[in-house]
């Protein structure tokens, strides 16, 4: 399949993985780059610029297919050299960077001198025209649907996709609910030039996540997730657990007074005691609700391989069929 996103990144196939915190190692990018698509490393899980130089080194020794890297651009307790870490990326070979958070424009002239293709993620259609204005080569959409942070608009991917199909000249990409072959024909009928998957690759063999995470994706369905943080203006969509149970009581008890130094024991260092660990009630972390549409635990070859197959019957079969005599 041949779209402009395929085109963009020199990719066989228009599925992205999205960086996630603590996920988006070497291995899963590595994986999904060979399968076809455009893996991800998650910059800010290294904890230092060294140590993103020394994992995208461990993925180029994994494969010599294209990946990226993520830098998230958010709230946190203490700032992140961010030019330190481009640095690393333009060092690396890099050339696909997924950005997210706030603006990246103070970062651009950087990447671009690097020749730096950026795709940042977007849960409006202001914010990815304004993702088009900055010189962004691509964005991916989230819809309120995704996993981590929908945005304060709440506007689904049935809505969100075809809006920004409207308004765009970049190309985009559909992330939030995608998880099959099923997800990518509707995303393309929506405007959409490819898909975006977090959750779905967290629930695959080469995920380098504790297996107690796959095995609660697994067996989740679509009413498991919670928004956290809402009156913070930094919403996450994270899956219910003992540790999110006492986040919403205390953002019911504090109401509008709320601050982030209220939960801070609930949503900050969570993700190694989760990731690593396996103690799923440790805390937020972020899921999407398509974990009602994750039944299995496959290789990242295998469940690209069967999305794209999954795609072609749809495409050539049941919808071609509709029009036959």
């Amino acid at each position: 399949m041949k779209t402009r996103i395929t085109e963009l990144f020199g990719i066989q196939h228009p599925i992205i993985q999205g960086g996630m915190h603590y996920v988006g190692f070497a291995e899963l990018a590595a994986a999904v780059s060979n399968a076809g698509g455009l893996g991800i490393i998650t910059g800010l899980t290294q904890k230092t610029p060294e140590l993103l130089a020394r994992e995208i080194a461990r993925c180029h020794e994994m494969t010599d297919k294209p990946f990226g890297v993520n830098l998230t651009f958010l709230p946190t307790f203490t700032m992140p050299p961010y030019p330190e870490y481009i640095q690393a990326i333009i060092e690396g070979g890099i050339k696909a960077v997924e950005t997210a958070g706030r603006n990246p424009q103070p970062y651009m002239p950087l990447l671009k001198a690097a020749g730096i293709k950026v795709i940042h993620k977007c849960t409006s259609v202001r914010h990815s025209l304004k993702a088009e204005a900055i010189g962004c080569d691509a964005v991916s959409v989230d819809g309120f649907e995704c996993g981590g942070h929908p945005g304060e608009d709440d506007i689904p991917n049935f809505i969100l996709l075809p809006r920004a199909a409207e308004e765009l000249k970049i190309p985009f990409v559909a992330s939030g609910g995608m998880a099959d072959g099923r997800s990518l024909v509707a995303a393309l009928a929506l405007g959409a030039e490819g898909i975006n998957m977090g959750t779905r690759f967290m629930a695959t063999r080469e995920a380098p996540i504790h297996e107690n995470v796959k095995k609660a994706i697994v067996e989740a369905s679509e009413l498991d997730t919670r928004l956290i943080m809402r009156s913070l203006r930094n919403t996450e969509r994270v899956l219910m657990n003992e540790g999110v149970k006492r986040v919403l009581e205390i953002e019911h008890a504090k109401g509008d007074a709320l601050t982030i130094d209220d939960i801070h024991d609930q949503v900050a260092g969570i993700y190694p005691k989760v990731m690593t660990d396996g103690d799923m009630q440790a805390g937020a972390w972020s899921c999407g609700m398509v974990a009602g549409l994750i039944h299995d635990v496959p290789s990242c070859k295998e469940l690209i391989d069967r999305i794209m197959a999954e795609a072609d019957g749809l495409i050539h079969r049941r919808l071609a069929g509709f029009y036959q005599s």
